[in-house]
């Protein structure tokens, strides 16, 4: 049976004397990223006999948060564990061990191939000696002819076939022997590099010291957790529209995806990913305010009189009044010192949603480089209902858009992030997602829709005076607005416009024309109106619109 491993203090334990150290390693087995920063979790598997041990764990990364570190487990006795300690270190990037027999086993191939390549450079030596020789063997008859009387004994038919063989065989050997050196020397400069890249580098990593207490020998399986900061998870979507016809409704597909992105000085390797909305790195308090006073301003302190004499200087002590600074030739009151500052809590991010906390876990098990690289995973599909409308500023734009409203079913906010669009399958642009809660509706454009067509067209623009004893200047315009609806259903339509806003009250602006706007300075911007028509199947509706300006004849007028 396995036990829970219980944490406990003693506040004078010695460890340092007598408990022995226990070096262990461990692995990565569970990461929650948040928005900014992540926790890790690292298993690892310890043996201890009864007594006192100091467990040291050295490959938690350096960017390890001090505070963050904490240690349980399971073991198959009674363990307690007195405190946790940690400290930055440098310690060798690889095995010890490890790279010790692999250099051994390099130096020993040099060896040997040193072996060989001496070897090889005697069998060239000797082949040169032979190529001498034959060269002094090729010098016989230049010899001085023999005494009187005697006779030359050569036979050179025989030694021009020595010359000739003799010549070609040690060119070939030397050859060879060149050829083998080369070969060699090529070999053992490839080994001396891998030894080279063997030497002993060493990294920054935090090393875990766990004093724990062993009430009889156990098997035990800690669990290190600590939080990183080089870590984040951000939110991007693809809504997919399937716009129907008149006897399929809309349908839209809302697919969440997470991109991950870490550089915490570890490699995550096969661990299971789970990716949380909440942020422990934001304020956890709202932030404090202090009291706003108003008074009168303090009377200016009278300077003194040009040619008035200086008073006498005299030891005076000093008054409890406020600092005084020239402003040209006048003298402002200071403002009394500030008090100390205060420590503003940085705002993470707009889309802080405290309120909400969702978890999405990452199914089996994954990996994300060390290298900030970016890794996208897939969350969840949710299918939403959508409600299908047109806007269009014909003002501006002639073309009407089509937007998708939706309203975020019960479950998990969505956070914000980039959205790609597709409407029936053909990638129309992007959208920037804000937070959307659930409940909340939010609208989504897909782009130009040719099946509405717009026109916009300015029917009478008259300018003239008005008035007999106080004359009055007007500026009159009407516009004539026109949208056809060529789907085979009826759409909603809304036609966005503006029209002037007084900033003076000596100008009037009316609004003129037929058709009275739905709403008035729609999303609290002055002067923008809106009208919202149904169109009916291959039908048309217009809008009538205008304005009148009013102001007097002696003043000009702009439009800004």
């Amino acid at each position: 049976m396995r036990r829970t491993v219980t944490t406990a203090l003693f506040l004078a334990w010695p460890v340092s004397v007598w408990a022995a150290d226990v070096p262990i390693s461990s692995r990565v087995d569970a990461v929650t990223v948040f928005p900014q920063g992540a926790e890790v979790s690292r298993v690892a598997k310890v043996n201890l006999e009864k007594g006192m041990h100091t467990v040291v764990l050295s490959d938690v990364p350096a960017d390890a948060l001090p505070g963050s570190i904490r240690v349980e487990g399971l073991a198959t006795g009674k363990l307690e564990i007195g405190s946790v300690d940690s400290r930055r270190l440098m310690v060798p990037s690889t095995d010890v061990a490890v790279a010790a027999s692999e250099r051994r086993r390099i130096e020993d191939e040099i060896e040997i191939l040193r072996d060989q390549r001496g070897t090889a450079e005697a069998q060239f030596q000797a082949a040169e000696t032979q190529k001498l020789l034959i060269n002094n063997l090729s010098q016989l008859p230049t010899r001085p002819a023999p005494a009187q009387g005697a006779e030359r004994v050569e036979d050179w038919s025989q030694v021009l076939t020595t010359i000739a063989t003799g010549s070609l065989e040690a060119q070939r050997n030397a050859t060879d022997a060149q050829v083998k050196m080369r070969t060699l020397d090529r070999q053992i400069a490839d080994l001396e590099k891998k030894l080279a890249a063997l030497s002993p580098a060493e990294q920054q990593r935090t090393e875990v010291r766990v004093h724990v207490e062993a009430l009889a020998p156990l098997d035990a399986d800690l669990v290190v957790r600590y939080q990183v900061p080089g870590a984040s998870w951000s939110a991007l979507y693809d809504a997919r529209l399937q716009t129907g016809d008149k006897t399929n409704a809309p349908s839209l597909s809302m697919i969440r995806r997470a991109e991950i992105r870490q550089n915490s000085g570890e490699t995550w390797d096969n661990a299971a990913l789970t990716l949380s909305t909440t942020r422990p790195n934001a304020s956890a308090s709202i932030p404090e305010l202090n009291s706003i006073t108003v008074d009168f301003e303090a009377p200016p302190v009278p300077r003194p009189m040009a040619g008035a004499p200086a008073p006498a200087t005299a030891p005076m002590k000093r008054m409890a009044v406020p600092d005084v600074a020239m402003d040209g030739d006048q003298m402002v009151m200071a403002e009394a010192a500030p008090p100390e500052p205060v420590v503003v809590e940085a705002k993470q991010a707009d889309a802080l949603v405290s309120p909400f906390q969702a978890v999405f876990a990452v199914p089996g098990r994954s990996g994300v480089p060390n290298t900030g690289e970016a890794k996208r995973v897939q969350l969840l599909t949710e299918t939403i209902e959508p409600q299908l409308s047109i806007k269009t500023v014909p003002r501006e734009d002639t073309n009407a858009y089509l937007y998708a409203t939706i309203v975020l079913p019960a479950g998990t906010p969505m956070l914000a992030g980039p959205v790609s669009l597709f409407r029936d399958g053909t990638f129309v642009g992007t959208h920037a997602l804000p937070l959307v809660s659930p409940g909340e509706k939010h609208e989504l454009g897909f782009g130009a829709d040719d099946l509405i067509r717009v026109k916009h067209a300015l029917i009478e623009e008259k300018r003239g005076e008005t008035g007999l004893i106080s004359t009055s200047r007007t500026d009159v315009r009407l516009f004539k607005i026109s949208v056809k609806n060529l789907h085979e259903r009826a759409m909603k339509v809304t036609v966005l416009d503006q029209m002037p806003v007084s900033n003076n009250a000596d100008i009037k602006v009316e609004a003129t024309g037929g058709t009275t706007p739905t709403a008035t300075n729609v999303e609290d911007k002055r002067g923008v109106v809106a009208w919202d028509l149904k169109v009916d199947p291959d039908d048309e509706e217009v809008v009538d619109f205008g304005y009148r300006v009013v102001w007097p004849s002696a003043k000009t007028i702009t439009y800004r």
